[in-house]
């Protein structure tokens, strides 16, 4: 089982739909699929038990998956423990979640996409919600790699 939790500032927009790209990928690898866990967390806790940004709601729908269900938490450091990965969206949410970090912890922790951020769509246009999609996509794509999962996206 590979256990990765994606990281953002609310947990309302980036994070959601990356857990949701990866539930979607993971469910196209069928059998394969089953052993990778997915969740999302933000370290803030200002939308604690929100659904997802309406604009992320409907980029995703019209991507084919759906992050309704989904609810905001806020990164706790036992997370350290649970996932393998976690996979932030920016330097800032690296500096945040590096600080909840315990000593010792397990977990890889490192950008979704390594060398760039994926940017908050939040005070965008609705525009700005497919283009995340995209790098997100790009980073999943990277990660299904290392762990040695492919899916095409549908």
């Amino acid at each position: 089982m590979v256990k990765v939790l994606f990281v953002c500032l609310g947990n309302i927009c980036r994070s959601p739909l990356a857990e949701g790209v990866l539930r979607h990928r993971a469910g196209a690898l069928g059998e394969k699929g089953r052993g990778i866990l997915v969740d999302s967390a933000g370290t803030s806790g200002w939308h604690l038990g929100e659904a997802p940004d309406a604009r992320a709601q409907d980029a995703a729908r019209r991507r084919g998956f759906d992050i309704s269900a989904l609810r905001s938490r806020q990164l706790r450091p036992d997370d350290f423990e649970t996932f393998d990965h976690i996979l932030v969206m920016d330097r800032q949410n690296l500096i945040d979640a590096e600080a909840v970090r315990p000593e010792k912890a397990g977990a890889l922790l490192r950008l979704l996409l390594k060398e760039r951020e994926v940017p908050d769509p939040y005070w965008g246009g609705d525009s700005h919600f497919d283009s995340v999609i995209d790098l997100i996509e790009e980073g999943i794509a990277e990660l299904l790699a290392e762990i040695g999962a492919k899916a095409e996206p549908s």
